[in-house]
Order: structure tokens, then C-alpha cells, then sequence
């Protein structure tokens, strides 16, 4: 385990020693290829060793989606969790107050949505420190990810836990690359573009696929792609999920602050303690999730809406409807009829609505 970290280590100080231009471009894309999989060697062993997530981080996953506080410490994560689900999560001035995964869950315009409040996070998680590998590995199971930031400290905090993230494999609020990379017997590396490329040329793209033993590959882009989105396609194990930045203790700054954290994206300011704009945060949460509630309507009755079917955005086909209801309800299934949506497309399988 120290070897690998100290290779990533020797790696990640060559990449700031070397400047970023197009005559380094292949060396640094190289770089990336193997700091890559370097992090991932450094996840393995826990995987291999069976002993799972670790005592306190392995919780059920329950409700229609998922949700997950990050944060350093002492940021009032608990705090957080206490007002907006009733759970008891422990709150004290000290840091590391939290030291496993507490679950809890709002009911919120109809649909569960299971809230995670995991323990603060350090500096070099992604390398294992402290428990954070347990940590992210547990946020990397969720829908979306709210990073709680203390307004009376640094912003600069914001850009640590996004790079602890990143370096797990979450990429937060981005899409995934628009790139097609599928490996074939013989031909050699193919690379073709439909846009002008500024980040990736050939001798680059051959780099990054010799690090990972591919000689004989299709690649194409349709946006100007850089070396880390190459690799992200390669790997395939990267997450891609909403996160929104709650800004908590607002009640200790100045107007003027909040209007300069105003122009954070994807931010919403919060007051745990004394519970300011914590309907703004829900709806928020449920902005950033998508989720689509359908009402069933009973034959002859009026439709029922106090207990809606919750389908995520990715999900949203009448198969998918009833597959949520029950899996054995798709062999006696042979048409629907709905009410309320755009546009109805007829499948195989019944309606979809866009």
C-alpha cells in the first residue's frame, strides 16, 4: 500500500512540476494514465479482502432515492440531519462527532428519500486516510450529493472535497463524455473527430491507450475531449451525479458575504441551528434529483394522490412503472392509459412519456 502511495505521490509532483502546453500534452496525458491506475489499484485491496464498506457503513438502501451529506468536519452535517428527518444523529463542538453512517429519511412531496449523514472527510481520503475511503465509497451509492461547507470558513474548502471526490471516481454535475471508445482485434488506434481538438491529438490518444495495454481500438469524439475525459471512458467506473453546495451558518456572516457566496453555482444558503431556508434546500434536492411521481387511478374511481409511484429520471417507461409496482405484473400487463404528460409515444411495451 505505501508503494502505490508513493508512486501516486512521485506522479502527482512531476504533473506540478511540469508545465501545460502542447509539447507536454502526451507526457502529461501518459501521467494521468497511470495515476489513474494507480487509484484504482488502491481500491482493490479492500475489495478483495471481502471485509465490505466497515462496521457502520453499510446501509440498506431504502426509499426512492438517495442522498448523502460529505463535508469536513464540525460543517453541521448532523445538525442537518436532525432538523430535516427527526433522526438522532449526535451534535458537539468537537470534530469527528460522527464516526459511522447515520440514515434517515424525509418525506417529501411524496416520495422517501433515504438521507445519509457521513462522518467528516480529511484531506487525502481518496488515499485512504482516515476512514475516507469508507466514506465516499458509501456516497458513490447515491443519487446526488450535497457538500455542506461552513460560510466562516475558507471557500477553498469547497475545491478539497471536490478533489477528494474526483479522485474516487465521482465526477459531480457533469455528464458523461461524449466519446465513443469500443476495442476491436486488429486495425490499430482509429482516431477520428467531428469537432476541432485542442486537448487530444493521435500520439496522445496512443499514449493513454498503451498504459492500459489497448493497441486496436475505434475512438471517436464529438466534443473537444481532454486527456482525463479518455481515461474516464476507459476506466468505466466513474459516477456521474448532481451535487448542490449548502452554505450552512449563514447567520454568522455579513449580507455582503452572502451576496459573494451568491454566485457559487448550484448553492444554496442554509442555517441549520436555526432552521433558515431548509424548504429552499428540499426543493433544491428535489430539483437535482429529477424524480417523476405518477398517480394510479383505480378503474371507476378518482386517481389516488396520496400514495404516488416515484420513478427517477433514467426510469420513466410504463415497463419501468410496472416493474416498481411488482416484477410478475409485466406478464399480465397489455396496455396503458395516461393522463397529464406531453407528448405519448406507444412501445413494445406501452407508453413512454418525454
Amino acid at each position: 500500500m505505501s508503494t502505490v502511495m508513493q508512486k501516486i505521490k512521485d506522479i502527482e509532483d512531476e504533473m506540478a512540476r511540469t508545465q501545460k502546453n502542447k509539447a507536454t500534452a502526451h507526457h502529461l496525458g501518459l501521467l494521468k494514465a497511470k495515476l489513474a491506475k494507480l487509484r484504482r489499484e488502491l481500491l482493490e485491496p479492500s475489495a478483495k479482502g471481502g471485509g465490505g464498506a466497515g462496521q457502520g457503513f453499510d446501509v440498506t438502501k431504502s426509499g426512492d432515492a438517495r442522498v448523502g451529506l460529505v463535508g469536513f468536519p464540525s460543517v453541521g452535517k448532523s445538525t442537518l440531519l436532525n432538523k430535516l428527518t427527526g433522526t438522532f444523529s449526535e451534535v458537539a463542538s468537537y470534530e469527528f462527532t460522527t464516526l459511522t453512517c447515520i440514515p434517515g429519511v424525509i418525506v417529501y412531496r411524496g416520495a422517501k428519500i433515504q438521507l445519509l449523514d457521513l462522518p467528516g472527510i480529511i484531506e487525502g481520503a481518496k488515499d485512504g486516510k482516515g476512514r475516507g475511503r469508507q466514506v465516499i465509497s458509501t456516497a458513490r451509492t447515491c443519487n446526488c450529493i450535497i457538500i455542506v461547507l461552513d460560510a466562516i470558513k475558507p471557500i477553498t474548502h469547497k475545491r478539497l472535497i471536490e478533489k477528494e471526490l474526483e479522485g474516487f471516481g465521482i465526477r459531480l454535475n457533469k455528464e458523461p463524455p461524449n466519446l465513443t471508445f469500443r476495442k476491436k482485434d486488429k486495425g490499430g488506434i482509429n482516431f477520428t473527430s467531428t469537432v476541432t481538438n485542442t486537448h487530444l491529438d493521435l500520439d496522445t490518444v496512443k499514449a493513454i491507450c498503451s498504459e492500459y495495454r489497448m493497441h486496436n481500438a475505434d475512438i471517436t469524439l464529438r466534443y473537444d475531449a481532454t486527456a482525463d475525459d479518455l481515461i474516464d471512458v476507459i476506466e468505466g467506473s466513474r459516477i456521474y451525479m448532481p451535487c448542490i453546495y449548502a452554505v450552512n451558518k449563514i447567520d454568522q456572516i455579513t449580507l455582503e458575504e452572502l451576496e459573494i457566496l451568491d454566485k457559487l453555482p448550484h448553492y444554496c444558503p442554509v442555517s441549520a441551528h436555526l432552521e433558515w431556508n431548509l424548504d429552499g434546500l428540499l426543493d433544491k434536492v428535489w430539483e437535482y434529483l429529477n424524480l417523476t411521481r405518477i398517480y394510479t387511478k383505480p378503474k371507476g374511481m378518482n386517481p389516488d394522490y396520496e400514495d404516488p409511484v416515484i420513478l427517477s429520471s433514467k426510469k420513466r417507461t410504463v415497463e419501468d412503472f410496472c416493474e416498481r409496482i411488482h416484477k410478475d405484473m409485466l406478464k399480465q400487463f397489455k396496455y396503458a392509459l395516461v393522463w397529464g404528460v406531453k407528448r405519448e409515444t406507444q412501445t413494445a411495451k406501452g407508453w413512454q412519456g418525454t
